[in-house]
């Protein structure tokens, strides 16, 4: 716990995933006072003909009151 999805478009390297996974993981530990040994992340490819349908309509849409950090705009 916690446990974080990371959905994108294929293509990316395995050495950039993993590379994203290690930085996700050491910034959710530092900045919520976990262990890195307790944190997960997951990579799921979407392809592109594929993202509306199975990401941003429910994931960003239907969950609009929990997303802190939308697409488009910066924090």
């Amino acid at each position: 716990m916690p446990h974080i999805i990371v959905k994108l478009w294929p293509g990316k390297s395995e050495a950039q995933k993993k590379r994203l996974a290690e930085e996700i993981s050491k910034d959710v530990a530092a900045i919520l006072g976990y262990g890195e040994e307790s944190v997960s992340v997951a990579m799921r490819e979407v392809p592109a003909a594929e993202w509306k349908a199975d990401v941003y309509d429910p994931d960003i849409i239907e969950t609009e009151d929990v997303i802190y950090k939308k697409p488009g705009y910066r924090m």
